[in-house]
C-alpha cells in the first residue's frame, strides 16, 4: 500500500449544514455535489475531503458509526503567520464553528488555534515556525 490517504470522509448529522460550512462559511469548493445522494466532495492540496450523512455512510460501510468529534483525531491547517491563524480562526468560528482554543502560544514552539465545525470535529490552525507545511 501506497503511504497516502486519497479521501477523508465525515460523517456528518445535517448534511446542508455541513456542506454550508464548508463551502460558504470556510470556501471549500466543491468538486462534486449530489442533492439526491447527499455527498459532496471538496479538492483539496494533494488529497480530497468528502461530507456525507452518518446515517447512509453507516450503511455503505455496514456497521453503526457515531460521531465521535471528542476522538484524538484533529484536522490542521498550517498558514504561513500567527496573523494568519488568527484570521482562520475567525473564520471558522463566522462561518458556525464553535471556538474551543483561542490562537496563541503552544508549548512545541510555534503558535495555534481550535476551532469545531457544526458536529464538533476539531480544526487546529498551526503557524509552524520549524517547518514549511504551507
Amino acid at each position: 500500500m501506497k503511504p497516502k490517504i486519497s479521501i477523508i470522509t465525515l460523517g456528518v448529522s445535517d448534511f446542508q449544514k455541513s456542506f454550508d460550512f464548508y463551502n460558504k462559511g470556510l470556501g471549500f469548493t466543491p468538486h462534486s455535489y449530489k442533492t439526491r445522494e447527499v455527498y459532496a466532495l471538496f479538492k483539496m492540496e494533494g488529497s480530497w475531503f468528502s461530507i456525507f450523512p452518518i446515517d447512509l455512510l453507516s450503511k455503505d460501510a455496514g456497521i453503526k458509526l457515531t460521531i465521535t468529534p471528542t476522538s484524538s483525531a484533529i484536522f490542521e491547517h498550517n498558514v504561513e503567520s500567527e496573523l494568519k491563524v488568527d484570521e482562520v480562526v475567525k473564520l471558522g468560528i463566522a462561518a458556525g464553528g464553535k471556538l474551543i482554543k483561542s490562537p496563541q502560544k503552544a508549548t512545541w514552539g510555534g503558535y495555534s488555534g481550535y476551532f469545531a465545525d457544526p458536529d464538533g470535529y476539531l480544526w487546529a490552525v498551526a503557524y509552524n515556525p520549524f517547518t514549511d507545511l504551507t
